[in-house]
């Protein structure tokens, strides 16, 4: 069980409207996204398309519905553009953050991803050399250092179609980068995607796990992506995720090494679907009440 004095639970806006496929909820305003969140039980919420851009009125917005930011993506180009440049885009989020209330910020190195191109997912993914690890993890821990100097945390996304995805990525990430710097975003969607074991990365990096993404999969849908060679965004249009108690992925361990690390921070449930297909509201509430009866909290 989870301590829930120590432990938020927060959703992901990425139910109601998909960034990367805007034509996904469309029809689903802000003001609706957040008033479910509310609805259906959670603390915290990540930003998404939708949310205004004026950092006043996303609190004031947030604060009426007993909201706070808890994350927000970061699209981070360290081994292909001048360092500089991500720097004082990430600054400028920190600050912005740090206003609504987050203590976190979720970086995902964007370089050649394929994420969002039409090529399936499990090909022709790049691999960086030595060289762009260098820039990466030094690249990294400079960041990680900014984000401390604002009393907040670096967490890294693992992410299908990025340079770090598989397991030996995510490890190498981690021995070299600073620990008191660089966290690890743990996403059980893309680790299991990946035909990772969560499980496995957790017990590993319990102690450097910084922000949780609850993501459920499943597993027909991944095969058929495999075997139509699918991209990344046809297999969510497809359903390859849902909320957690609604696919294939074993929460119960994840729950229990996260207690037993005394885990401290946010649990999201962050499920990219159809939204005429999922309702989100529907969705947001079976996931609460799962992690709810599951975890505890």
């Amino acid at each position: 069980m989870l301590n829930g004095e120590r432990v938020s639970v927060g959703i992901a806006p990425i139910g109601w409207t998909n960034d990367d496929m805007p034509d996904l909820g469309k029809e689903n305003t802000f003001e609706q996204c957040i008033s479910e969140m509310a609805l259906a039980g959670y603390k915290g919420c990540e930003i998404g398309n939708k949310f205004p851009t004026d950092k006043e009125v996303l609190k004031r917005a947030l604060d009426l519905r007993g909201l706070t930011v808890c994350n927000q993506w970061f699209s981070a180009f360290l081994i292909s553009r001048p360092f500089e440049e991500t720097a004082k885009r990430f600054k400028e989020r920190l600050d912005f953050l740090k206003y609504v209330g987050a203590k976190v910020i979720g970086v995902s190195e964007q370089s050649y991803s394929i994420q969002g191109k039409k090529q399936p997912i499990f090909e022709g993914k790049h691999v960086m050399d030595d060289r762009e690890w260098h820039l990466l993890c030094n690249g990294l821990n400079r960041l990680g250092q900014m984000a401390k100097d604002q009393q907040m945390k670096l967490t890294f996304h693992h992410h299908m179609g990025t340079v770090v995805q598989d397991e030996n990525e995510i490890d190498r990430l981690m021995a070299h980068t600073d620990p008191d710097l660089v966290y690890l975003l743990f996403d059980s969607g893309h680790l299991s995607f990946d035909g990772i074991d969560p499980v496995k990365i957790l017990k590993k990096y319990a102690k450097r796990i910084g922000h949780v993404h609850l993501k459920d999969l499943r597993n027909d849908v991944v095969a058929e992506s495999k075997a139509k060679h699918l991209s990344f965004l046809d297999g969510v249009r497809n359903g390859t995720f849902t909320v957690p108690g609604d696919g294939d992925v074993d929460f119960r361990p994840i729950f229990d090494l996260l207690g037993e690390s005394a885990y401290e921070g946010w649990i999201v449930v962050e499920a990219e679907q159809d939204p005429s297909k999922a309702n989100p509201f529907e969705y947001a509430k079976k996931a609460r009440d799962y992690i709810r009866k599951t975890a505890g909290i």
